[in-house]
């Protein structure tokens, strides 16, 4: 079996293959991606690997899942944990490159499920969605402290934003209404009380595992999941970390007024407030239900039932062939 390191930055790719111990750069461009693609595809390698840098990984990425090579993008700082495990303290590209391959033969990560280039495109579009509403929102802000001859030049601003989040608004409906598959998703969560369009959007564009991984997984996806942190008679708080950061976001609003309005969540709010958990601890423990009830939704296919219980974690998962973990 081989397995393939490769260590990416703006300009080039630095490769490794395991246990063959070969080692060779070529440029990070599309021509030369698409010849690596090929090579590997014939070398029938176990898996590829390399770390998430940004979005530079992407095109490398694509290309190589398009062409049906096992591929993982993993944390950096997971690597560099390897790299000081195995007694390397120097860093280079080279080494780098040798350190990820070791990492892909030992640890065998998870292969990545690529979305769609639909979803992609809607995953994009929610990403300038949300910059634009940070740009809007900060430039309300400025109005009550600005000087009344730059007040025009704002109002200008806020008007071409806001018709920006409309056209925006609408590429996203359309992608949505030109998918069955999508239309149906969107029914299915937003018929749960506390879920907009706005958060259904987020979930089909930014976490196509919903409904396929469980809800243990899908909730230590999305970063909502408690971590212990004990050790011998010392008892931690338990804590979330990591996750889609931009998923746990757009989930918090819509807990909020799910907490006011859907009767499964404000009860179990309740209790926990009763049983004395700070606010701020139910609420994220409020999240992580409404994903669960989300999730559990879109795997079964079947209506918000009102009286949902926690034991819809233990239906059946459907049958998948490849498991997607992002780190």
């Amino acid at each position: 079996m081989k397995y393939v390191g490769i260590d990416i930055s703006k300009n080039k790719l630095d490769v490794h293959l395991r246990p063959d111990n070969i080692s060779f750069v070529i440029k990070n461009n599309k021509d030369d991606i698409g010849k690596l693609t090929k090579q590997l595809k014939e070398l029938n390698v176990e898996i590829v690997v390399m770390e998430s840098t940004g979005g530079l990984e992407m095109p490398l990425l694509i290309s190589l899942f398009d062409a049906g090579v096992n591929v993982a993008s993993v944390n950096p700082r997971k690597t560099r944990a390897f790299a000081l495990a195995l007694g390397y303290l120097e860093k280079t590209d080279k080494i780098d490159s040798q350190v990820i391959a070791h990492f892909a033969e030992a640890l065998k990560p998870c292969c990545q499920v690529i979305p769609d280039a639909q979803t992609r495109e809607m995953n994009a579009l929610m990403v300038r969605r949300r910059q634009m509403m940070e740009m809007l929102i900060a430039e309300k802000n400025r109005l009550s402290s600005t000087l009344d001859s730059v007040i025009t030049r704002l109002d200008e601003h806020i008007l071409w934003l806001e018709n920006e989040l409309t056209a925006i608004d609408s590429a996203l409906n359309l992608h949505i209404s030109s998918r069955t598959e999508f239309i149906k998703k969107e029914k299915l969560l937003t018929a749960v009380k506390g879920v907009g369009k706005v958060l259904s959007k987020a979930l089909l564009s930014g976490l196509p595992e919903l409904g396929i991984l469980s809800n243990k997984k899908i909730s230590k996806l999305v970063g909502v999941a408690p971590i212990n942190k004990d050790s011998g008679k010392f008892k931690g708080k338990r804590m979330i970390c990591g996750g889609r950061e931009d998923i746990r976001t757009a989930l918090y609003m819509p807990t909020l007024s799910a907490i006011r309005w859907n009767k499964a969540i404000k009860e179990f709010y309740q209790r926990l407030i009763a049983s004395g958990k700070p606010k701020k601890v139910a609420i994220v423990a409020c999240m992580h239900k409404l994903l669960v009830i989300l999730n559990s939704i879109i795997r079964t296919g079947k209506n918000w039932d009102k009286n949902f219980k926690e034991n819809s974690s233990k239906l059946p998962l459907q049958p998948i062939t490849i498991v997607c973990h992002v780190v």
